[in-house]
């Protein structure tokens, strides 16, 4: 299974990344407030958004708490493999309790996230893990206090 190409980068001017910080900042923000900030009107706010939507370079989205809706264990996974990394990858990406998966250089070939439950949905969940073809090896690395979460680097 060949790699799918990347993205070509999309360049946006000086404007668009004033309002990507707005929106990083209050994904609520009015298109009237941001044009505001930025030196715009809200209708050339509003489609510059959609065309920022549109080309995939960003997207608006709610971000929680995994605690307060229960989920009490956030874990991070170094998985170890042999042969097709692509292949983990997307059978690894498939599973629905997993959020993030990255192939990576080091210890680990690929990297995954998830947050779970219980520890028995935790257990449950690495069992799956492991059964996936071409995994040999699995390191949990249980977070036990959240100190720093930010979305920022999107126009540096």
């Amino acid at each position: 299974m060949s790699e799918p190409p990347r993205p070509a980068r999309v360049p946006i001017d000086a404007i668009s990344k004033q309002i990507i910080e707005q929106l990083q900042q209050d994904g609520r923000r009015s298109y009237a407030a941001i044009g505001k900030a930025v030196g715009l009107s809200e209708a050339a706010v509003r489609q510059r958004v959609q065309r920022l939507l549109d080309t995939g370079l960003m997207q608006i989205v709610a971000v929680t708490d995994p605690l307060m809706l229960g989920f009490s264990r956030q874990v991070m996974i170094g998985v170890r493999c042999e042969g097709d990394l692509s292949r983990v990858a997307d059978d690894l990406a498939a599973m629905p309790e997993i959020d993030y998966v990255v192939i990576t250089a080091g210890s680990f070939d690929v990297m995954v996230e998830l947050v779970a439950e219980t520890d028995d949905q935790l257990l449950e969940i690495l069992g799956r893990i492991r059964a996936v073809p071409s995994v040999v090896s699995t390191e949990s690395f249980v977070y036990l206090k959240l100190r720093k979460q930010t979305y920022s680097w999107g126009t540096r």
